[in-house]
């Protein structure tokens, strides 16, 4: 059994090293998990096909890391991972990042190799400042980038050859679920810098 006094730890195991967690979020990581975690969560409670989480929800995974993605979906019927008292105890079927400079390294590193080892089924990386949202599919134990979606602001746009316009991909697949699909433009547009 595990001791009470683990959970709500300010720190994440990372190779069976206590790594102290990072600063609090700043108010466009915040807002940028809100706005993500609103659409799915609206998404899964209409379809009563999962539940997602958004920071300091701990994630014990198989392997002894423990990590507190910035946020977690997991399906209905993996359910039996989450303790609603406690934590999540085994594998999320998704789980986003949102970079920030304490974190980006090991967003793109150390967590993207636990979480695949893991067998996560779909990974994200959001860079909010780029405006880029980097979507990785597990396939055969890797994962694999199924694509990079990009913010366009208006003026952006308008700066875009024809040829650049028709390659822009805004609607994201969200692969662990049949037909729930995440516009970029929803997750960055009230941006105004």
């Amino acid at each position: 059994m595990i001791n009470d006094a683990l959970f709500y730890a300010p720190y994440e195991i990372i190779g069976g090293e206590k790594i102290m967690a990072a600063a609090a979020a700043n108010p466009l990581h915040g807002r940028l998990l809100f706005t993500l975690g609103r659409i799915l969560d609206d998404y899964t409670f209409d379809h009563k096909n999962g539940y997602v989480f958004t920071d300091n929800v701990d994630v014990y995974l198989p392997d002894g890391n423990l990590f507190r993605p910035d946020l977690t979906v997991v399906k209905k019927e993996n359910a039996g991972i989450i303790n609603w008292k406690k934590a999540i105890f085994g594998v999320p079927d998704m789980v986003v990042e949102v970079l920030s400079k304490s974190t980006h390294k090991n967003d793109w590193t150390i967590k993207k190799d636990v979480y695949e080892s893991n067998g996560v089924k779909e990974y994200w990386i959001i860079d909010p400042l780029a405006k880029i949202v980097t979507v990785f599919h597990l396939r055969d134990g890797k994962f694999q980038v199924a694509e990079e979606y990009l913010y366009y602001d208006n003026e952006e746009w308008a700066e875009l050859t024809e040829e650049e316009k028709a390659k822009a991909m805004f609607e994201i697949k969200v692969s662990i679920f049949d037909d729930c699909i995440v516009n970029v433009n929803d997750i960055f547009g009230w941006i105004t810098f």
